[in-house]
């Protein structure tokens, strides 16, 4: 169900369902980027490095995140365009860690434009152990709602 600017409550926040990132996700985003870094390629490279075992991708993991957090459908039919995207990467995420959201709206506002406006979610990355493993804001610029017209006399 689409929701418009009004709908949105400063400080509201829900869980988004998790997502399991595989090998095949990450080869599959290895070979979508070009991005081939044996940091999460190459197990045997990746044994002698900071971690151990191969990781994903940093960018693969905001992505999934980003489609997580339109799976309730809110922004459906409502959403202008994506403004912008503040993220930070705080832990690694390895092949088969589960990532579920917790999603805070952060703010809303007014634009100069009666007929949309914009709405920043706060959004934390958590793995199947409860650890945040990244963070950020997504600004959205979404439909405020229709006013109704009066039919004439």
């Amino acid at each position: 169900m689409a929701l418009f600017l009004e709908d949105f409550q400063q400080g509201a926040m829900h869980w988004t369902p998790g997502r399991t990132l595989t090998e095949a996700d990450v080869m599959s985003f290895a070979g979508l980027s070009g991005d081939y870094n044996p940091a999460h390629t190459d197990y045997e490279f990746a044994r002698k490095g900071a971690f151990g075992r191969p990781i994903a991708h940093g960018l693969l993991a905001l992505v999934v995140s980003a489609g997580l957090a339109d799976r309730d459908g809110s922004l459906d039919g409502s959403a202008i365009a994506l403004l912008g995207v503040n993220w930070k990467f705080g832990k690694p995420v390895f092949f088969g860690d589960t990532i579920r959201l917790k999603l805070t709206i952060e703010s809303t506002r007014a634009t100069s434009k009666p007929d949309r406006g914009i709405v920043v979610r706060h959004i934390s990355v958590y793995n199947q152990h409860d650890d945040v493993v990244q963070e950020g804001a997504f600004t959205t610029m979404v439909k405020r709602r229709p006013v109704q017209q009066e039919m004439p006399a």
